[in-house]
Formats: C-alpha cells, structure tokens, sequence
C-alpha cells in the first residue's frame, strides 16, 4: 500500500498535469490565428470593403476580416492604424527572365530584373513575366527564375519561340509558331497566363493573327505592344477587328511618334474608337516602362473618360532608373491625375488578377491566400516624371509600402511595424 506521502506525491501530478492541460487548451483557444492586422483601413475592391477593419492570419491563408478582433486570439499583433490594407498587388507587365546571355536582352539576359527586390518593397506579390520567354526556353525561365523565387511569378509567351532576344529574334515571323506556343501553354497551366507579342516592325497584321491564334488554341488572353510600321497601323483595326473581348493592348499612354499611334490625336482630342473599344472588353494597360507613357496622353485620355483597367509597371532594369521607378509611383501617378484611390487599388490587384483568369489572387477573402500589402499615402509636394529629363508632373499625394505580407509571411517592413524596441 502506498503511503500517505505517495499518495499526496501522486495527487500532485495529476492536478499539475490537468494543469497543464488546461494551460495548453487556453493558450490553444486564444492563439486562433498567426497574425493580426489591427485598425487598418481595408481597401478590398472583390467584396466591396472599404472601411477600418482587422485582418486575421492562419498559415497561408486569411482567416478573418471584421471589425474588433480580438488582440489576445492571435500570436502576433500589428498595430496598421492610420495605413491602407489592400490585397498583395498585382503587376501584370514585367521583364525578370534575367540571365547573363550577354545577347539575350529580356530573355535570359541583363535587360530584366531579379523580382523579389522590386516587388515586395512596393507591395507587389504576384507578377507576369511578359514575352521574356517563348516556347522554346520556357523550361529555362520556369527553373532559373519562377522555382527560385519568392515572388509569384507567372508568364506570358512570347509568340517568338525564342522569346525577347531583340532584333532580329523578335522580327521572324517563322519563329512565331501558334501551334507550340499553346502546347507549351496547356502544358503548364500553373504558371502561363497569356501569349505576348512585341517590337515587330512592319505593315503585317500576320504577327497579331498568329498571336491571337495561340490564345485561341489555348484559350488565353494575349497581350499587344504594338510595335512600329511608317505610316502606322490603325489602332482602331487591332481594338475593333484583331484583339478580342479580355484581350490585353499595353501601353495605353504611350505611342505618338514615329511607328505607332496614340489614343490622343495630334488636336489632343481622344480618337473615337477609344471608348467603343474598351466597352467591347479591350483591357487597357499602362504598362508604364521607360519611354512607353507620357502625360501629354495620358492626362487628356482622363479628362475625356478614359482610365486604364490595369496599373503595371513594365519593369526593366531601364526603367526602374528613370521615371517609371516602381508600381507605387505608377500608382501615384494617376492618384494625382484624380483616379480614385479605389479604382487604384482595383486596378492594381482584383481587376488585373481576373484579366489574367486568376481569380484566386488579388482579395482578402477568408480562405484566400494571406498575400497583402499595407500602403501609406504621404502628404506634401512631390514630382512624377515620364522618363529621364522629360515631362514632370507635380503632385500631393505618394503611396509608400509599410508592409507586405506574402503566404501569410512578412517579407518587408520599412519602419519595423513587425519588430519590438531593441531595449526591450
């Protein structure tokens, strides 16, 4: 028989490890999710919010989004009081199949970009590669860059097998193979959202038909930088004849010297197809990249109606060093230009992720994945130019990323909302 000292020893443990496990279940229950988004204005354009209200994290994924929750229910709290938080954007014109192919240009060589470092500091999750690669070296693409990163990186083909290799790749009309370029797209599903077609030079419209046949044959949108013919050709030919309904025509504030018209006219009068075109579904991108925008267009196609669907950047190592920069100075821009700041965070996140028939990505719905960028929209005196030496607009108002948050993890905190005082 035990002793009154071993019973009392053995009824000790057993309420130390009720204890115990009553401990464990209260911290269980309390710690619902991982990270907390408190007090910040949720900008979320797909389910209509636009109001203060926290952000719940479990995982990958958001769990939560409503008014008051609970600080003690998640792991970690992150006061964004006085912030914007908006889904992780969406930049659907990039360059970064970068390489060392001295010729390679953007495909494979120094003309594009590592991502990570120019899109998560601007609050950009999800990027396509535009034309960087073709049929032919897309593998390479998918393993040198897409598998190594850490940002999302989808693609549009360039029809050219080759890809963007310049001149004469991107010339050869033998080169431009529908038939391949659609296998290769439904043969990887995950990562090819559309065919591009770029910098060809001529009065043919045999490199557009080709194009649109490879969306056709596998039922993806395809993208138009039109490229230079002398007299141009008819813009109002590509929008109303040549493109489909959800087909892609970037640089929509570009163009107007030689080779390619603008939607302005000479007058500043925008053409009277513009508008007819984007109520038949052409999605007008800005595509701003670094000589492919310009005020003198872009201001007078507003003030007469006409704002782009999709904010991108067309980021290249040219163009981050002149005046594109980044996607929150594009955005900026057209802040300025009086856009309303959600139709720029619509046309930054839910409206280019459903051109890219990606309508998994670009809101804050519960069970979507936890991609979201915390934006802060500073006040005072600032200049936005087009390029280098030309064109300055001044304006109020900048967004500046605080946060961005990509699977439910935090990859850029600018002032350390994330971490605790050194001191502490």
């Amino acid at each position: 028989m035990k002793t009154w000292l071993e019973k009392i020893s053995s009824w000790l443990k057993h309420v130390g490890t009720l204890f115990l496990l009553l401990a464990g279940l209260h911290t269980a229950t309390a710690q619902q999710y991982d990270l907390l988004l408190k007090n910040g204005h949720v900008i979320d354009p797909k389910n209509g919010i636009d109001a203060v209200m926290d952000v719940a994290i479990k995982g990958d994924e958001i769990a939560l989004v409503q008014k008051n929750i609970a600080s003690d229910l998640a792991g970690q709290v992150i006061d964004a009081s006085g912030l914007y938080v908006c889904p992780g954007l969406v930049d659907i014109h990039t360059h970064n199949f970068y390489g060392l192919d001295p010729y390679g240009q953007y495909s494979n060589g120094y003309s594009s970009i590592h991502p990570d470092g120019f899109t998560f500091p601007y609050g950009v999750t999800t990027v396509v590669d535009t034309g960087g690669a073709g049929w032919r070296n897309f593998v390479q693409f998918k393993e040198q860059v897409i598998d190594r990163v850490q940002t999302r990186v989808l693609a549009m083909l360039n029809i050219v097998g080759h890809g963007m290799k310049g001149s004469p790749y991107e010339q050869n009309l033998n080169d431009m193979d529908p038939k391949m370029t659609a296998l290769v797209a439904r043969q990887f599903p995950e990562h090819i959202v559309g065919v591009k077609v770029a910098h060809y030079s001529g009065h043919q419209w045999e490199q557009i038909d080709r194009l649109v046949e490879a969306g056709e044959r596998a039922n993806i949108p395809v993208m138009v930088d039109f490229g230079g013919a002398n007299p141009p050709l008819s813009l109002e030919t590509l929008f109303m004849e040549k493109l489909r309904p959800g087909d892609i025509y970037t640089h929509i504030f570009g163009g107007g010297g030689f080779g390619r018209e603008a939607i302005i006219d000479m007058g500043g009068n925008l053409r009277p197809f513009v508008k007819a075109a984007q109520e038949r579904g052409i999605v007008f991108d800005v595509g701003h990249g670094g000589s492919s925008f310009a005020f003198k267009h872009a201001i007078p196609a507003m003030e007469q109606g006409i704002q782009p669907d999709v904010i991108s950047t067309d980021s290249h190592m040219s163009s981050i060093m002149s005046g594109m920069k980044n996607m929150n100075n594009v955005m900026s821009k057209f802040l300025n230009m009086g856009m309303s700041l959600n139709d720029v965070i619509a046309a930054s996140t839910w409206i280019p992720a459903q051109v890219i028939k990606r309508p998994e990505f670009g809101h804050l719905t519960p069970g979507a994945g936890a991609d979201i960028a915390v934006l802060n929209i500073l006040e005072g005196n600032f200049g936005f130019t087009e390029r280098t030496g030309m064109g300055k607009m001044m304006g109020k108002q900048k967004f500046e990323t605080e946060l961005t948050i990509r699977s439910g993890k935090v990859v850029w905190d600018l002032n350390g909302l994330t971490a605790p005082m050194w001191d502490e």
